[in-house]
């Protein structure tokens, strides 16, 4: 079955949905939501490279800027981790496409009050504004588990997981061109492209949450603290519950500090930090749209998840230690396992739950990515925020990047005590 083809039908597993034909005729299918996840992304990925900068207007000195930063990272982030349940949930009982539409114009709106900011207290606000409204990624993964019979999750998790790449590819790139020309220009084209990506969502991306698969909203439920609990006890997670917390923490503390290092050390500006993310985003298309395959196939999703940790704990270590910008991407060849071990994990999560609650699992899954997102800016800008004064060449300027090779290694231990700890049936599902 093409990895672009209609849904599934109810005979290709159990768990299998038939998309309803709920919008123009049209069944869902993965290019409707790749192509929605790609708008998305590109507009998110256009204000990367320029967001610390506008902070830094606002700003004195490199502490004060890192504070800013700080700040600005924590309120999305706290924000997020009680929005994503509830929004999960929401899409439970009301469809994923109209959730959907709720995020794109929600982002729209931030990235247009965002560009108008005259003040450090506006960018914090609509941080807030902008994490309750977004839970698009939690969403488009429940959209394409009702879509996919549980054996081919792991790989349209993956071609998921290559359109949040690409558009890490387009957008830095852009919003780094853009932004040398004039830092609050990528913030209108951004919520130019939400808006166009709300029409989209509107008059063409189909439902596909079939009606009998649709259960009420409980408020109860959609607490992000009892989320969390209802996804640990879901039979075969496990500790990978922690894996996926300590995973989601360090690649957050590398977003968040990724920027604000780079223009620290190495003295880089949005056109560099921009062209780095870029590279970023083409090794993640490569390997989740292209190698994944093979490399399940060659490995197994236990072996996978284990081999990607390994090489991403020496990534960040030798990112720490980096001398010279360039290393900064030469490094990441190092690191193709680890770009393939998250969507093995997402399709174990995902043929955990079952059909009518995938949208509060994937919140759920988000809501940890959001509590670490609260939990990031502490750590990683923190980190930089004592180090920020030390000279360029001082070993301790890349202690965010230490501090993330030991949550990988912690997340190893982890994940290798659960894979040998699990029955051989386990062994079997985390294999489908």
């Amino acid at each position: 079955m093409s990895l672009l083809s209609d849904s599934a039908t109810p005979g290709d597993g159990p768990l299998a949905v038939a998309a309803p034909n709920a919008h123009g005729g049209r069944k869902a299918a993965m290019s409707f939501i790749l192509i929605a996840v790609l708008i998305d992304m590109v507009s998110i990925g256009l204000i990367i490279p320029v967001l610390p900068p506008l902070v830094g207007t606002f700003t004195e000195n490199e502490t004060q800027h890192t504070l800013a930063q700080l700040a600005v990272a924590f309120a999305f982030g706290i924000a997020n981790f009680f929005g994503s349940p509830i929004l999960g949930g929401l899409s439970d009982r009301f469809g994923r496409r109209k959730v959907m539409l709720i995020g794109f114009s929600g982002l729209a709106l931030s990235f247009f009050v965002t560009a108008l900011a005259e003040a450090l207290w506006m960018l914090v606000v609509v941080r807030l504004f902008s994490g309750a409204m977004q839970a698009n990624a939690a969403v488009a993964n429940a959209y394409v588990a009702d879509i996919t019979p549980p054996a081919d999750r792991a790989k349209r998790f993956g071609l998921l997981g290559a359109a949040f790449g690409m558009g890490f590819i387009l957008g830095p790139i852009m919003g780094g061109l853009l932004g040398s020309i004039d830092l609050h220009l990528p913030f209108y084209v951004a919520g130019t492209l939400a808006l166009l990506n709300w029409l989209y969502g509107f008059f063409v991306l189909p439902e596909s949450l079939a009606p009998e698969h649709r259960r009420p909203f409980d408020w109860r439920k959609a607490n992000p603290v009892a989320a969390l609990t209802r996804l640990r006890n879901l039979q075969g997670i496990g500790p990978l519950i922690y894996v996926i917390a300590l995973t989601g923490l360090a690649q957050l503390v590398i977003q968040t500090s990724w920027v604000l290092y780079n223009q620290h050390k190495f003295g880089w500006g949005p056109r560099e930090n921009g062209l780095s993310l870029f590279a970023v985003g083409l090794m993640a298309v490569l390997v989740q749209g292209i190698l994944l395959q093979p490399l399940m196939r060659w490995l197994g999703p236990r072996k996978l998840v284990l081999i990607g940790l390994g090489t991403s704990v020496i990534t960040n270590l030798v990112w720490g230690v980096s001398t010279e910008g360039w290393m900064m991407v030469a490094i990441l060849a190092l690191n193709i396992v680890g770009y393939a071990a998250p969507p093995a994990m997402q399709s174990l999560i995902s043929n955990a739950a079952d059909a009518r609650t995938q949208g509060e699992t994937m919140g759920a899954v988000a809501a940890i990515n959001s509590l670490m997102a609260v939990v990031a800016p502490i750590c990683g800008l923190g980190l930089m925020a004592l180090v920020a004064e030390l000279p360029k060449t001082d070993w301790r300027l890349g202690a965010p990047f230490y501090l993330c090779a030991l949550l990988q290694l912690t997340s190893l231990v982890f994940a290798w005590r659960h894979f040998h700890a699990s029955p051989p049936a386990a062994a079997v599902a985390a294999k489908a």
